[in-house]
């Protein structure tokens, strides 16, 4: 037995025993055929509490709901969307680690409740052999952070929608960084134009595209000039703008790559999301 795997064993042989229960810890919140999918956008800090949040875009009503999470989520979700590794495995690391070891894969993080002001969540994940999907519950924090590792979809009650939580969104320093369309934007900073060779015109720096996005021949380095005719000087401006796209109609994207300008129509729906090494990290 390697020295990594036996690291990972007693971490393993838990989860197991978890996933190998009978009966769940807790029944679902809602329908599961009510559940509607979301893309996790950002995220940041509610100005108002200090809380760290995430952002969830929701494609066909635009709006964007918040959901409370954990300092280390937050920063764990902002690393996996920067595409930083660390040079040691961190928590939901492992945990797809762990996955990939017993030939599992998570297919879907879902938030089905909301309780007192805690938001309730599970993890679906696919054995192979096994003809239905185990379900795990777990703190939506977490399972956030796994999907934006992973690809795993996130799916919600409707209920979390409607639930018009308030808040005031701080990104988390000059680290901001969104993601809509399957399309990771961050600040066109200075030194990454000097980098990149980017035009003097006002935009925000692709650092991923993946699905529809990327096989329509959007990737990393490109300058995104105009979202739906208006130019994003913020990622959280590209946010809003996607948001903004009328209900059935797609967001046209005009961008700058390789010493062109081009242009791409992108439904708005959440995309299918494959892992990819097409990244640029900043």
């Amino acid at each position: 037995m390697t020295p990594r795997f036996r690291l990972f064993l007693p971490a393993l042989l838990v989860l197991l025993l978890v996933m190998g229960g009978e009966a769940l810890a807790r029944d679902m919140a809602t329908d599961p055929e009510r559940l509607l999918p979301v893309e996790l956008a950002t995220v940041g800090v509610d100005a108002g509490s200090g809380t760290p949040i995430a952002l969830l875009r929701h494609p066909t009503s635009g709006e964007v709901v918040p959901i409370v999470i954990g300092t280390d989520q937050a920063r764990a979700i902002l690393l996996a969307m920067h595409d930083i590794t660390l040079s040691r495995p961190q928590t939901h690391d492992l945990m797809i680690d762990l996955l990939e070891q017993m030939d599992a894969r998570l297919e879907r993080v879902i938030i089905d409740g909301l309780e007192n002001g805690t938001y309730l969540g599970w993890l679906e994940v696919r054995i192979a052999g096994e003809a239905e999907p185990r379900l795990i519950d777990t703190r939506p924090s977490d399972g956030l952070a796994l999907a934006v590792r992973s690809g795993a979809a996130i799916h919600v009650a409707p209920e979390i929608l409607e639930a018009d939580v308030a808040f005031d969104y701080t990104p988390p320093g000059e680290d901001e960084v969104v993601t809509a369309l399957g399309i990771t934007v961050v600040e066109a900073r200075n030194d990454l134009r000097e980098a990149l060779q980017l035009p003097d015109e006002s935009g925000v720096l692709v650092s991923r595209a993946a699905g529809r996005a990327a096989a329509a021949g959007l990737t990393h380095g490109a300058l995104i000039l105009k979202v739906n005719g208006r130019t994003p000087t913020t990622p959280m401006d590209f946010l809003e703008a996607i948001s903004a796209t009328p209900e059935g109609e797609p967001a046209e994207i005009r961008y700058w790559l390789d010493g062109e300008t081009r242009s791409i129509t992108l439904p708005t729906d959440v995309p299918e999301i494959e892992e990819s090494d097409d990244a640029l990290t900043v």
